[in-house]
């Protein structure tokens, strides 16, 4: 058994299992639907984000998940910079108040991914940028 020393460091994935409740699968899919002839590419990617997740039941989701509502602290190990923001639908984001909406590249980028994940994600202007999942605090349901 290796241990945290000695354990290879993992590389991150271009796209890492994710995990959706349903609840948020369904409103998030009527959304990118919506979006479709406004936004197409954030509709696709966040499309194809919920086609490749695992969705579960709403109480088997686990706490340490990027969900709506969430509140998440990220690294963006391109830029060596640390972010805290809520992930939220489109008319609740305000970025001063540290609220990302989930049709925007990062907010797609984070559904999903679990503490200690991270995932390579392609940002507005098209450079690849790496996000590692530091901590979730789940929204209170």
């Amino acid at each position: 058994m290796e241990n945290a020393s000695t354990a290879p460091a993992r590389k991150p994935s271009s796209r890492p299992p994710i995990k959706l409740c349903e609840s948020d699968a369904d409103t998030l899919s009527e959304l990118a639907m919506r979006m479709e002839s406004r936004q197409p590419q954030l509709a696709a990617m966040l499309m194809a984000e919920i086609d490749r997740a695992k969705i579960v039941p709403d109480a088997r989701l686990p706490k340490d998940v990027v969900a709506m509502g969430a509140t998440v602290r990220f690294s963006d190990e391109t830029a060596g910079t640390e972010r805290v923001a809520q992930l939220v639908y489109p008319h609740q984001a305000d970025l001063e108040a540290g609220r990302i909406s989930v049709l925007t590249p990062v907010g797609a980028g984070l559904i999903g991914l679990r503490e200690g994940q991270s995932i390579r994600w392609k940002d507005r202007d098209s450079h690849e940028r790496i996000f590692r999942i530091i901590e979730v605090v789940p929204a209170a349901r």
